[in-house]
């Protein structure tokens, strides 16, 4: 059988000019992971991790040291979601479009609203991902960033946290339209071309580039709402370093994404990657504890925030692919679907697979994909609270 999805090429590439503007600035910006192409839903896909090696004393001898063996860790994710978005029409409802001369124009928006509603999906795990596992965060929660006129700050201390960590330099600022507008409306140093390098913030009011980071927006950023816990102290002395903290009296929930600080450490707000709803052990995100934190500590959650996020664009892994269609033991395929064919969005890199059925006296669109996601390096993601 011949092709039948060819002639919606035109609709569906249209359709996908208006996605490419939609504000999904997490999904081009976090790295995609094409090894899960055979990973079924739901099954863990394994990814090596190398950790530090102790150094050894340079010293002269006949033979080369009996030295180098390393423990090689793993980490592991999964493709938790398999989506599609189904477009219907029937025969007449069909002929009534066609007689109108409006049927290609409302089929190209039913696509675009398919293609938008997927990605908006994917960029909203991101974001969920990337709050949750940032290592800490920096800003005061409820007071949007960049709103001071002529003070660049904010970006510096979250690039200082970065460094601090070790993050590679493939680093993104991912900001809600709030901040967005504050860094247009505020920062008049980067509308000055002679002094930002470029006329793109003036002319287009695009964000561009600023202190090693590749600024982007996002529809998807979050609001944060905290945990009730309050009343929580340290059990024990902490570490430097040290992730699991123990604590004693107290009540109510720290959830996951949770800011919260200690008595002996207000310098440093921690981002909480395991929570508790009672007395417990809470596990902050790597790196841990920045300071020795003494017994009998008192925790402070924070206030409700909004989630910018700074990162390392190899800290926030995204798998995807087309949902699986099932085989014959020869390979042959078994789905009912007449004709099958994959459009890729330029910007975001999503690729979607638009699937046509033949039913009785109507024709279903289906537009669908399947993806994971996680934050696996939060030492290379920060929260810059607004």
């Amino acid at each position: 059988m011949g092709n039948t999805l060819t002639g919606l090429i035109p609709v569906l590439y249209e359709s996908l000019d208006v996605v490419s503007r939609e504000l999904t600035g997490f999904i081009p910006a976090v790295y995609k992971n094409s090894s899960a192409e055979r990973a079924a839903l739901n099954e863990s896909i394994t990814y090596p991790v190398t950790t530090p090696s102790a150094l050894i004393d340079v010293t002269p001898g006949v033979t080369a040291p009996d030295a180098g063996d390393q423990v090689i860790g793993n980490g592991s994710m999964t493709i938790s979601k398999s989506k599609g978005y189904p477009v219907r029409w029937n025969g007449e409802e069909q002929k009534g479009m066609l007689n109108a001369g409006t049927y290609n124009t409302l089929l190209a928006q039913q696509f675009q609203q398919a293609f938008r509603t997927l990605a908006n999906a994917v960029e909203l795990d991101i974001a969920i991902a990337a709050y949750k596992g940032a290592a800490r965060a920096y800003g005061t929660a409820g007071t949007a960033p960049f709103g001071v006129s002529g003070d660049l700050s904010d970006v510096a201390q979250i690039k200082k946290i970065l460094d601090d960590n070790g993050a590679p330099g493939d680093r993104r600022l991912v900001l809600g339209t709030t901040a967005g507008a504050n860094m247009r409306g505020k920062q008049t140093v980067l509308f000055k071309v002679n002094e930002a390098g470029t006329e793109a913030m003036l002319r287009a009011g695009i964000l561009g580039q600023l202190s090693g980071f590749g600024i982007g927006e996002s529809a998807q950023v979050q609001s944060v709402v905290k945990g009730a816990g309050a009343a929580y102290v340290t059990s024990g002395s902490t570490a430097v370093g040290v992730s699991d903290i123990a604590l004693v009296t107290g009540n109510g929930i720290i959830n996951a994404g949770d800011v919260v600080t200690f008595a002996a450490d207000a310098n440093n707000k921690y981002v909480v990657g395991t929570g508790v709803s009672a007395p417990g052990t809470i596990s902050l995100n790597k790196p841990g504890s920045q300071i020795i934190i003494p017994t009998g500590n008192a925790l402070t959650v924070g206030a409700n925030y909004t989630a910018n996020i700074g990162f390392a664009g190899s800290a926030i892994h995204l798998v995807t692919r087309a949902p699986a269609m099932p085989v014959d033991a020869n390979g042959k395929a078994l789905d009912m679907a007449d004709d099958v064919m994959i459009v890729t969005d330029p910007v975001t890199g999503l690729a979607f697979q638009i699937a046509m059925y033949r039913q009785f006296q109507q024709i279903m669109y289906l537009v669908s994909l399947a993806w994971g996601v996680k934050a696996v390096k939060s030492n290379h993601i920060v929260t810059l609270m607004g």
